[in-house]
């Protein structure tokens, strides 16, 4: 395995602004999966209707009364925030997390407000699919990539009636993924802005967001800053800082992408709501619609009694968690089969959906030859199907999960 390690160091010490090892693990593969256009093709369509459901449901949650939204889980400081329309699309980057099942793919979430796997998939895996001698299934996605950020810019100067806005784009300087990866998609932007690191940025209460040296940003760009994790976030003082950043989104003194509408639907019990409207056979959704659900989404609930009921594994998992963080496996019997070890969502409402099996995948690395658990990431850029990629790790797709390149067969 020498072989493959200095390689793997040669290849990707060569792309710039890139983190091929994560948390002092090897995170970027230098391997090679294939798919053939037709199974990516297959992807695609299914990202987009699955998309146009979730988008649908997003109009119907604005308009719902605020008790259901509480029911739903969301947090009380953000009912005001979530039903803010600032553009037409209800996301302008979201991930979903796709399983191959048989001759479908079932989706276990949509990662819309804050989704990571982008440098990855629109950049990076061209490079190792021509380095192995394969063609891109993503050829052409950075292109759709970069005009989308320009027309969320654009979308959010309009709803703010400016004319040049200060365009900032944040993260934490000291997360390696998070960092490039927003400064990635400063660079697709290609337009006047600036990169400034989460903790520069200063708020004055009711009257703006300020840069070191106080100059108020019209347009906040913060790919990686989760909405749940914002509004907890205090000063040294106490102050409750991201409330009052959701406030001055609130009185239009400033814009963030992605929008409101992408936290409405990063809340995993918004899948409880198209399963429940779906198994009701709700006329909210057409005939080809519900084909879509039943085809493409799982039985999701608020509790767990309907899998006692079909005597069904299922997951148990928080409506607003990530990497896998606090998730539980559990069999027909409601015996605990498998969980995290994260468990950092303990405080918040879990959602219910079917467990299914994740494919496995063989492939080198710097152990050798591992076996694992592959899950697609599908991007939804703008409503359109754009970029796909895997990850790969244990049944449980945590932040120790392998980047793992594909190429066109």
């Amino acid at each position: 395995m020498k072989n493959y390690k200095k390689k793997r160091e040669q290849f990707y010490s060569g792309i710039k602004n890139f983190w091929p090892d994560l948390y002092g693990e090897e995170y970027a593969l230098f391997d090679l999966t294939t798919i053939d256009q037709k199974e990516a093709e297959s992807i695609r369509i299914c990202t987009e209707r699955i998309g146009k459901i979730y988008f649908k449901v997003a109009d119907l949650l604005r308009n719902v009364d605020l008790d259901t939204l509480r029911e739903l889980g969301y947090p009380g400081d953000t009912l005001d925030f979530i039903r803010l329309k600032t553009m037409n699309m209800e996301s302008v980057i979201a991930r979903l997390d796709l399983i191959k099942a048989e001759n479908t793919y079932k989706c276990i979430e949509i990662n819309s407000d804050t989704p990571t796997f982008i440098k990855e998939l629109f950049s990076v895996n061209g490079t190792v699919a021509n380095q192995f001698g394969f063609g891109n299934p993503n050829e052409g996605m950075e292109v759709q990539l970069a005009r989308a950020v320009r027309a969320a810019v654009a979308a959010s100067t309009k709803w703010l009636n400016e004319t040049e806005p200060y365009i900032v784009f944040t993260a934490h300087e000291d997360n390696i993924e998070d960092r490039n990866t927003v400064l990635y998609l400063q660079e697709l932007y290609g337009l006047p802005s600036r990169f400034i690191a989460l903790d520069k940025l200063r708020i004055l209460p009711g009257n703006g967001l300020f840069d070191e040296k106080g100059r108020r940003i019209d347009i906040l760009y913060r790919q990686t800053f989760p909405i749940e994790g914002l509004i907890t976030d205090e000063d040294e003082q106490g102050n409750k800082i991201g409330l009052w950043l959701l406030e001055l989104v609130k009185t239009k003194k400033l814009a963030i992408i992605n929008p409101p509408s992408a936290f409405l639907l990063q809340n995993k019990a918004v899948q409880a709501v198209i399963w429940g409207l779906h198994e009701s056979k709700d006329a909210f959704f057409t005939n080809e619609e519900h084909k879509w659900i039943e085809d493409y989404f799982l039985p999701t609930y608020l509790e767990a009694e309907p899998f006692y009921d079909k005597q069904a594994p299922y997951v148990k998992k928080p409506i607003f968690g990530r990497e896998g963080d606090t998730v539980q496996i559990f069999s027909s019997t409601g015996k605990l089969l498998m969980e995290e070890q994260h468990k950092n969502y303990n405080d918040v409402p879990s959602i219910f959906q079917q467990y299914i099996e994740l494919p496995t995948v063989t492939y080198n690395s710097e152990k050798g030859k591992q076996i694992g658990h592959i899950l697609t990431g599908s991007f939804l850029v703008n409503g359109k199907a754009s970029a796909l990629g895997y990850r790969v790790g244990g049944e449980i797709t945590n932040n120790l999960s392998c980047f793992l390149p594909v190429g066109l067969a």
